[in-house]
């Protein structure tokens, strides 16, 4: 069976605000991981997980510190994970933010991860696993998710866990238990401890509208939809190819394919599809002239996007975004 996991882009903003406090490139260390630096312009798109682990993994490398990835999460707090942190840190008591958390967090956030709840001796236990059979960046990624998880115990209690647990020995143990404040131990999983009565404080009053959700992330079975993201991803730096995006997904392109048209469909039907739902958002939502549309979405001639628009839809891009309503209903397309 195949999977790969994904995860929205949210973090990766502070990670470049953090590399260039420090004085070194963000534009090379995207480039390590082979993301996009305009990626942080887009935190609901959808990345491959081993990528961020990666990206990660390369930043606490850079900045020669292997707290940086607690750190920078703990800085800026589960509230900001979008809808998801928003839906969490609203909720009415610790343990109904953190039930919420582990429910939703492969449906909103990330693919591929588990996390757990479980009390005893009147200690609970809050754990963190991914799953991906990822080696690069696991620990990194473990700990930018006690990040996330502390700022949420201190939300709720003013405090810190009491102790914490990672599968493999951390890279330097005193600096770590020096900024999560607890002890570190060897365990099974990566995990928070901390006192279960905790779990009954009450959390801030929500003072917000409500959180949406955003899009689901595709099943990992569903290729077609994975490889959907994987090009958006691939139009932030101009490159969508299908050897690219086989790279990215693990997979060789004569699987890939194989893969696709068990779907129904091909690499390039999909190409085509994901590159005209752009096209057409471009077109509609922003005044961005035609010429810089077309640069955006990979062509460095303006006139063979021209041409490409014409043959999927029958209208030029400026006839589109001067008769938008009346080409959706030719072509049949719902409002986005």
């Amino acid at each position: 069976m195949y999977q790969a996991g994904l995860t929205r882009a949210r973090s990766m903003g502070p990670v470049e605000e953090a590399l260039e406090r420090a004085g070194i490139s963000p534009a090379r260390v995207f480039r390590r991981a082979e993301l996009p630096l305009s990626l942080i312009e887009h935190p609901d798109q959808l990345i491959p997980l081993r990528d961020q682990l990666v990206l990660v993994a390369a930043a606490t490398h850079e900045l020669g510190d292997p707290t940086f990835p607690f750190r920078l999460s703990h800085s800026v707090g589960i509230e900001s994970l979008g809808d998801f942190g928003q839906r969490i840190s609203f909720a009415p008591s610790l343990r109904a933010s953190i039930l919420a958390c582990n429910e939703s967090i492969q449906r909103m956030l990330q693919t591929m991860t588990r996390m757990s709840l479980s009390e005893r001796g009147g200690v609970a236990r809050w754990a963190y696993e991914v799953v991906d059979d990822v080696r690069v960046g696991r620990q990194e990624n473990e700990l930018l998710a006690f990040g996330y998880m502390a700022s949420l115990l201190h939300r709720f209690t003013g405090s810190q866990p009491i102790r914490a647990e990672l599968p493999s020995g951390p890279h330097d143990k005193v600096a770590l238990e020096d900024v999560l404040g607890c002890e570190i131990q060897k365990g099974e999983k990566a995990a928070l401890l901390f006192p279960a009565e905790w779990l009954m404080a009450e959390g801030p009053a929500f003072s917000g509208n409500g959180a949406v959700d955003p899009d689901r992330i595709p099943f990992l079975e569903d290729v077609g939809a994975i490889i959907e993201h994987v090009i958006r991803l691939g139009l932030l730096g101009s490159n969508s190819s299908i050897r690219w995006a086989s790279r990215r997904v693990r997979m060789s392109t004569r699987t890939l394919q194989r893969r696709l048209s068990a779907g129904g469909t091909t690499f390039e039907q999909v190409r085509r599809r994901v590159f005209l739902r752009w096209a057409i958002s471009l077109l509609e939502r922003s005044s961005t002239p035609i010429t810089e549309i077309a640069y955006e979405l990979g062509y460095s001639d303006p006139a063979h996007f021209a041409r490409a628009m014409t043959r999927w839809t029958g209208r030029s891009p400026s006839a589109w975004r001067r008769d938008a309503s009346s080409c959706r209903q030719e072509l049949k397309l719902g409002d986005d």
